[in-house]
C-alpha cells in the first residue's frame, strides 16, 4: 500500500490539524506515577531527578528525601515502587469528572522522565502491570475515557530519560547495571558531572542517545499506538536530542495510521523539535500575545505551584484564571490541555475537583462560544497587556474591560473578561 505520508518534512507538513481538535479545544491529562508517592515539590515529577542531587537548588528535594526516607544511597527511587499501590484508582470516576468539566479529550502521562511505563509493556519490565499497582493504567483509562465520549491521548516524556539520572553516582542504585531498565544504560553525563553541577547543568554536554536507546524510544511508542490507538500523542522537550530520521519516521508511520483506523490523529511538540507545520507546537505554561495564523496548544496545571504531580504544599488556581486561559487561547487560534495531579492512591484532590467543576459549570452556559468555533479576524480589544512566553506562565497586566472574540458559522461571540464595577467575571 502506498504511504500517504513519507518521512520527509515536506510530506509531513501536509498533514495539518485534525478537524476534531479544531472543534474540541479543551483536554485534560494527568501526571501520575511513582513520583506521586513522596508528594514533594516544587515540581513533583522531577523528584527522582533531584533526590540524587543534593544542593542543586531545586526545592531541597534531596534533603527532604534523606530526612524522610534515608540517603539516596540506601533508599533509591526504585524503592518507591511498592508504595505506589493505587488502591483507590477508579478510571470511570476520573472519566466522569473530566467529562463533566467539559473536556473533549483526555489521557495519562504514559511515561515520564523516570523510565516507569504506565501500561502493560513488553518492552519495559518496569511497568505498572508488573509492579506497583499491577494494573494496565493506560488501558483502563483508554476504555473509560472513550466510554465517556472523549477522545484518547497519551503524553510521552521518555526521551528525557537519557539524561535524567546521574549515572556518575556510583554510590547509588542509578549506576547499578541490575536496574538499567529503570535508570537507563550507563553513559557519559558530563553535563551533570560533579564538577559542573554549579556551572549551568548543560544537558547537551554529554553522549548523544545510543541506537539502543533510540530503538527503545520508538518501541515504546509502537506499543502504545498498536495497543490503544491514541487520537493524540503529546511530546515533551527531550526529543530535541533524538536523531531526525527517528522523528520523521515516527510521524509518517503514525499519520499513515489514519487510513487504517479511519480517523484523524495529532502530534504536539515543543520548541523546534519538529519542523514547523509537521505537528502542533505546545507552549508549556505559556501562550501567545496575538492571534496566530497557525494553531497551537498550551499545557498548564490546576495547581498553582508548577508541581504537575500531587504535592501536599501546592494550592490550586482560581476557576476564573483557568477559564480566562481557555478563552484567551481559543481567541488566538490555540487550545488548552489542562493537567491534574492525582494522589498516589488514585484519588483526585478536592481542590482539583473544584477547579474542574467550576470550568464545567462555565462551559455549560458558554460552551457554544468555545467548541466548534474558529478565531475571528481580531482576537480582542481593550487595555490588555500580555507577555508571550513559551515555557512560563503569561503575565497579564492592566486588564480592565478587554473583550475576546470567537466565531461559529455566521455568529460571532464576544466575551468580556470583567464587568466594570462588579466582582463577577464573564
Amino acid at each position: 500500500m502506498t504511504e500517504r505520508y513519507t518521512p520527509d518534512w515536506g510530506s509531513l507538513r501536509n498533514h495539518g490539524t485534525p478537524k476534531w481538535l479544531q472543534d474540541d479545544k479543551f483536554g485534560i491529562y494527568t501526571h501520575w506515577g511513582i513520583y506521586s508517592v513522596p508528594e514533594r515539590g516544587p515540581n513533583g515529577t522531577w523528584y527522582p531527578h533531584n533526590m540524587y542531587r543534593p544542593g542543586n537548588g531545586k526545592g531541597d528535594q534531596a534533603a527532604y528525601h534523606e530526612k524522610t526516607f534515608g540517603p539516596a544511597s540506601q533508599f533509591g527511587y526504585k524503592d518507591f515502587i511498592p508504595m505506589f499501590t493505587a488502591e483507590k484508582f477508579d478510571p470511570d470516576e476520573w472519566a466522569q469528572l473530566f467529562k463533566a468539566s467539559g473536556a473533549r479529550f483526555a489521557g495519562p502521562v504514559a511515561e515520564h522522565h523516570d523510565g516507569f511505563s504506565m501500561w502493560n509493556s513488553k518492552v519495559n519490565k518496569w511497568n505498572s502491570m508488573r509492579m506497583g499497582p499491577k494494573r494496565d493504567v493506560t488501558g483502563e483509562l483508554e476504555r473509560a475515557y472513550r466510554a465517556a465520549g472523549m477522545r484518547f491521548m497519551v503524553a510521552l516524556h521518555h526521551a528525557e530519560h537519557w539524561w535524567f539520572y546521574p549515572h556518575w553516582r556510583d554510590d547509588c542504585d542509578v549506576s547499578d547495571p541490575r536496574y538499567a531498565g529503570l535508570y537507563g544504560e550507563l553513559h557519559n553525563l558530563e553535563g551533570f558531572a560533579e564538577g559542573t553541577i554549579q556551572n549551568g547543568n548543560d544537558w547537551l554536554a554529554q553522549d548523544r542517545p545510543s541506537k539502543a536507546f533510540l530503538d527503545n524510544w520508538r518501541a515504546k511508542i509502537d506499543e502504545l499506538i498498536d495497543g490503544y490507538q491514541p487520537d493524540l500523542i503529546w511530546f515533551d522537550f527531550g526529543i530535541r536530542l533524538l536523531q531526525e530520521n527517528y522523528k520523521k519516521r515516527f510521524l509518517a508511520d503514525y499519520y499513515n495510521k489514519e487510513t487504517e483506523w479511519g480517523k484523524q490523529v495529532a502530534v504536539t511538540y515543543k520548541g523546534h523539535d519538529f519542523a514547523p507545520g509537521a505537528a502542533i507546537v505546545d507552549y508549556e505554561l505559556g501562550r501567545m500575545d496575538q492571534l496566530t495564523y497557525y494553531d497551537w496548544i498550551t499545557d498548564t496545571s490546576v495547581d498553582d505551584m508548577g508541581a504537575w504531580s500531587f504535592v501536599r504544599e501546592a494550592g490550586f488556581k482560581k476557576v476564573s484564571t483557568l477559564v480566562h486561559n481557555l478563552v484567551d487561547n481559543v481567541s488566538k487560534n490555540g487550545y488548552l490541555l489542562l493537567n491534574v495531579g492525582p494522589k498516589a492512591d488514585g484519588t483526585i484532590p478536592d481542590g482539583a475537583k473544584e477547579c474542574l467543576s467550576g470550568i464545567g459549570d462555565w462551559l455549560k452556559i458558554n460552551g457554544e462560544a468555545i467548541f466548534e468555533t474558529r478565531p475571528w479576524v481580531t482576537y480582542g480589544e481593550g487595555p490588555t497587556e500580555m507577555e508571550s512566553k513559551v515555557t512560563s506562565a503569561s503575565v497579564e497586566r492592566s486588564i480592565t474591560r478587554p473583550k475576546i472574540f470567537a466565531s461559529h458559522a455566521a455568529i460571532t461571540f464576544c466575551m468580556q473578561r470583567f464587568w466594570a464595577g462588579l466582582a463577577r467575571t464573564a
